[in-house]
């Protein structure tokens, strides 16, 4: 099966059980983007059904880029696999016996809940890669009522781009032998690029227990890039990356 995430060609939809991906070209203008993020690292990982940059100082994923689209969003249950070290990462990823009595979840980047539309794509969730320690409290509710927000979303606008990850600083408190660090703030940013409103929604989230609604932490994605040192669409035209990426409003998004 040929890597999904191959963005450079247009905005790719793929269907994992064909051969070849489904391509669509949102408009002339942007029809050769590479929607992926810069890596301040130079280790961006190609799995089957997301992209990732990993930084081997902090032991995770500054980012984790994926594709949802509403044809995938079905209902199957799959034996839920043991977390293993990701064999792409030159570094090698951090082992899962890191979280062992930390006090932490091993909380997915790229949600095992977003890729059931096959056991390959599900399993591949399970990477080391794809978690960054989360306090429980925080994963089973205002990081998971996110998700599930996503999906919503994506059900509703067909196909969206996603890009996730925690807000990775030098004074983290860190976890286990490898020093796993563990982020303060996590970030998602949604793009519908379907014409003709293309729009985009950015969360900057506290690590810690929230009962708040979710629109109350839509930010910008320029302040995500002042945290983050990330230019996360910088091949999009100019004149739609800045309105993309300035904006922190959420009327267009169905809450």
């Amino acid at each position: 099966m040929l890597i999904t995430l191959m963005f450079a060609a247009g905005f790719y939809f793929y269907d994992n059980y064909n051969a070849k991906p489904k391509v669509q070209a949102v408009s002339d203008s942007i029809s050769t983007v590479n929607y992926l993020p810069t890596s301040t690292t130079g280790q961006i990982i190609y799995h089957q059904n997301y992209a990732l940059s990993y930084h081997e100082k902090y032991e995770q994923a500054e980012w984790v880029a994926y594709e949802l689209n509403a044809n995938q969003l079905v209902s199957n249950k799959f034996k839920r696999p043991y977390f293993e070290q990701d064999p792409k990462v030159l570094t090698k990823s951090a082992n899962y016996w890191n979280y062992k009595n930390s006090g932490y979840n091993k909380g997915h980047l790229c949600p095992a809940g977003d890729r059931i539309f096959s056991e390959e794509a599900y399993n591949e969730t399970f990477l080391t890669s794809n978690i960054a320690p989360q306090i429980y409290e925080f994963n089973a509710g205002i990081w998971n009522r996110l998700e599930q927000k996503v999906r919503y979303w994506a059900q509703k606008y067909e196909k969206l781009y996603i890009v996730t990850g925690g807000i990775l600083t030098s004074d983290l408190k860190t976890i286990g032998d490898e020093n796993v660090a563990v982020p303060n703030y996590f970030y998602k940013i949604i793009v519908d690029f379907q014409e003709p409103e293309i729009k985009a929604i950015a969360f900057l989230i506290p690590h810690e227990t929230s009962e708040k609604a979710l629109y109350q932490y839509v930010v910008s994605i320029d302040e995500i890039e002042k945290l983050t040192g990330i230019n996360f669409f910088a091949e999009l035209p100019n004149d739609l990356e800045n309105n993309l990426e300035k904006s922190d409003s959420y009327v267009n998004w169905s809450f």
